[in-house]
């Protein structure tokens, strides 16, 4: 039988094809064999199983964060109690909401009664648990300590999550504001400007340039609000499709290291789920060029996942994840690079990043809690231009002819 896949190369590209096997053990293992590192291996096909779970996952959308930590929390607690994986699979997903993720673990369930391994079926649901899961559970499995690393997942989750609500907190007000500012300015421009333009028409006086540009524009808009509506979803339905594609995504994550106030906001972030993260997994027992790997799916950012792929690289060839750091002092800030060649001279790599992912975590909940602080003076005075091309080009002109009556 064929299996389509997805599997990062040793230089980290994402390969996509076609595969012959008997099983899908069988085809991971021949993908492993060639030097390929796999994401995502199933059957081509899927069956009508298939179908009922993609329907269900369209229904319900996908699986949040919470929602694994949640399971994965209850799960270590089950498994602590010599709860059997199985029973305490089926127990969690008895108790879960989400209809789709419900029918997700009870295939888990499944794939386990029928001779599968924990890792391995999960490994077949990629779109709810990433590598990093499937590859902490495949450690547990192998050294004995499954609980651990069920419980290993369920923190890693939760700090990702808290970490990635903290900025999405922080940009909610500034986001709110600009959305209703433009909403306001463009039914001011589109309703009321027209009917000041015709009051001062009506008053045959001479106006400005600017006061004319304002009152041609303000008749564009009475007329033709519908073509700037439609050009205005197509440039955003537009730009929000280039920035999901690859090249765009790229191009995003450098244009945001760019931006002056969200730059080290963001920069912080990714270190601080680079050290985080990376930290756990080799905690964990994850092989240093695996847990790079790993780590640079989860670092959300472009520039920082080929930094930290260059870093595998090197380690392959006998390297140290500093070197490359040190040649990165933009990205990398060089106090974290010092501390990560500390860890590896000393061999307490594990124990160092967990202290500095504790200072970027502070740092980002320090920046985003004052990020509305450091936003305010901007959206003031774009709002305060936006009152002062309206007064000194419509409103003054028509106090002036008043004055003169």
């Amino acid at each position: 039988m064929k299996f389509a896949f997805r599997a990062k190369n040793e230089s980290g590209e994402v390969k996509e094809g076609l595969v012959d096997a008997v099983s899908r053990e069988l085809a991971i293992e021949i993908l492993q064999r060639n030097g390929l590192i796999p994401i995502d291996v199933k059957e081509e096909g899927g069956g009508m199983l298939s179908v009922v779970k993609n329907l269900k996952r369209l229904w319900e959308g996908r699986v949040a964060p919470k929602e694994i930590m949640l399971t994965f929390r209850q799960l270590a607690t089950l498994i602590q109690a010599r709860v059997s994986v199985v029973t305490s699979i089926e127990t969690v997903a008895a108790q879960v909401e989400n209809k789709y993720f419900r029918l997700v673990l009870m295939e888990i369930k499944e794939d386990i009664e029928d001779g599968m391994s924990f890792s391995e079926a999960l490994e077949k649901h990629p779109k709810v648990f990433d590598f990093m899961v499937v590859s902490v559970v495949r450690a547990g499995e192998v050294s004995g300590t499954l609980q651990r690393s069920i419980e290993f997942v369920a923190d890693n989750t939760e700090k990702n999550y808290q970490l990635t609500s903290k900025v999405r907190g922080a940009l909610i007000y500034p986001a709110f504001v600009f959305g209703v500012a433009g909403i306001v300015a463009f039914l001011v421009m589109t309703f009321m400007l027209p009917k000041i333009s015709a009051l001062i028409r009506d008053l045959e006086v001479d106006v400005p340039w600017y006061t004319t540009l304002l009152m041609n524009i303000g008749a564009f808009m009475n007329a033709y609000w519908w073509v700037v509506v439609l050009a205005l979803g197509g440039i955003i339905g537009g730009s929000i499709s280039y920035f999901r594609s690859e090249n765009g995504s790229k191009e995003w994550d450098r244009l945001i290291l760019r931006m002056p106030v969200f730059k080290r906001l963001i920069k912080n972030v990714c270190v601080a789920r680079f050290a985080g993260n990376f930290g756990s997994l080799i905690e964990g027992g994850i092989p240093v060029v695996r847990a790079l790997m790993i780590t640079s799916d989860i670092v959300g950012n472009n520039v920082y996942t080929n930094i930290i792929l260059k870093a595998a690289e090197e380690v392959k060839t006998g390297g140290s994840i500093s070197s490359v750091f040190f040649r990165y002092p933009q990205d990398i800030p060089t106090i974290v690079s010092q501390m990560v060649k500390i860890g590896e001279d000393t061999g307490t790599t594990a124990e160092v990043l967990t202290g500095v992912a504790k200072f970027y975590d502070q740092e980002v909940e320090v920046m985003t809690r004052n990020l509305s602080v450091l936003i305010e003076p901007i959206l003031i005075s774009l709002l305060g231009l936006g009152v002062g091309i309206l007064t000194v080009g419509v409103l003054l002109p028509i106090y002036n002819v008043a004055g003169q009556l």
